[in-house]
């Protein structure tokens, strides 16, 4: 399930029904409930199971009028006096003793006598891959939550990396060229050091720390170091690739640049190949998700469309009309759809 739909989804569920993420490890499993917590207004409580003690999970005894019980963990404790969300990470990767205290929380919604707020929601993500060594769940742990096998995608990628706390759009660009690169499939080498969607972002938080944005030096030389703190993130083949695409990146066209401006960049436009015109289509389409097109702007676009390949042109299309929030999507429609009608006519009349 793509990361779009999986928090549509959970987003509707009712607090009671707990919800359970498989996927690899680096994809920002973490990140999306943080997400899905501040869409709800809610605080998350993030607790890794893999580095608890029972004691963590249970609490310590104490002696009330002459009667021995349980006084839970302060995290606990505020998850049943207001609501939150309780995410409970890594879960097949803690002992049985806490495997089965998380039964209990997610079967009775509560542990040791002390019942959960009714609003609070509980969540548990866990490491699927064959790579790892984890426990298998219990069937009957399993059937008490609602399932997700995560595979997000790279637009998935790219639209968080657009978001708040920005990546660099270079490295944006690199992802929507080398899908590929942002996150390792296959066999898994002991040892070996992969890209994941977290290392680009650590990766991407590292260089502007160092100063070393890779638009202070895009088609020229990188600086000393750039591809050590490359290859450290995410691997041998995926930082060599990087810093390629940087070094010979001259071309440069923001959405922007198009919307507004078509008619100066169209010979900057001409001289991309088609996988640098993919990069540019992404940003057009972004561009309409965010901003009011106005009909000049609407034009601009239709004579983009104009001067590419049936199959972009098509990709620009689908990509436009899905930003259904712009205010004058009837000029959009005329001139975008007359350029598409145009194009496949005389695809016919060769």
């Amino acid at each position: 399930m793509d990361i779009k739909s999986f928090i549509k989804v959970v987003g509707n569920m009712p607090p009671n029904v707990s919800i359970l993420v498989r996927g690899p490890h680096g994809v920002g499993k973490s990140e999306i409930f943080s997400q899905i917590a501040e869409e709800l207004e809610l605080p998350m409580i993030d607790r890794r199971l893999s580095q608890m003690s029972e004691g963590d999970l249970v609490g310590l005894p104490e002696l009330v009028d002459g009667v021995t019980r349980f006084c839970p963990p302060d995290w606990y404790a505020r998850a049943c006096r207001e609501p939150v969300i309780l995410l409970l990470d890594e879960v097949n990767r803690a002992t049985q003793e806490l495997m089965q205290g998380a039964f209990q929380i997610v079967l009775a919604r509560e542990l040791n006598g002390h019942q959960l707020h009714p609003e609070t929601r509980v969540y548990a993500a866990i490491n699927a891959s064959a790579e790892y060594q984890v426990n298998e769940l219990d069937p009957a742990l399993l059937d008490r939550f609602w399932v997700a096998d995560l595979d997000p995608s790279k637009e998935d990628w790219v639209t968080w990396a657009q978001g708040p706390g920005e990546i660099d759009q270079i490295m944006i660009d690199f992802i929507n060229n080398h899908p590929a690169h942002l996150r390792h499939t296959g066999q898994i080498e002991p040892g070996k050091v992969y890209p994941t969607p977290r290392s680009w972002a650590r990766l991407d938080r590292c260089l502007k720390h160092a100063s070393m944005e890779p638009g202070g030096f895009a088609g020229g030389t990188s600086p000393d170091g750039f591809y050590a703190t490359s290859l450290g993130f995410v691997g041998t083949e995926a930082a060599i690739s990087f810093r390629d695409y940087i070094v010979n990146y001259e071309i440069q066209v923001s959405g922007e640049d198009v919307v507004d401006s078509f008619k100066k960049v169209k010979p900057k436009l001409k001289a991309m190949t088609n996988d640098k015109l993919n990069s540019v289509i992404s940003k057009v389409v972004d561009h309409c998700k965010n901003n009011d097109w106005n009909v000049d702007q609407a034009k601009n676009v239709a004579d983009f469309a104009k001067m590419m390949p049936g199959e972009m042109m098509v990709s620009l299309w689908n990509g436009v009309m899905d930003c259904k929030n712009v205010p004058n999507i009837t000029a959009v429609h005329k001139f975008l759809g007359q350029a598409v009608v145009e194009a496949v006519t005389a695809a016919r009349d060769v």
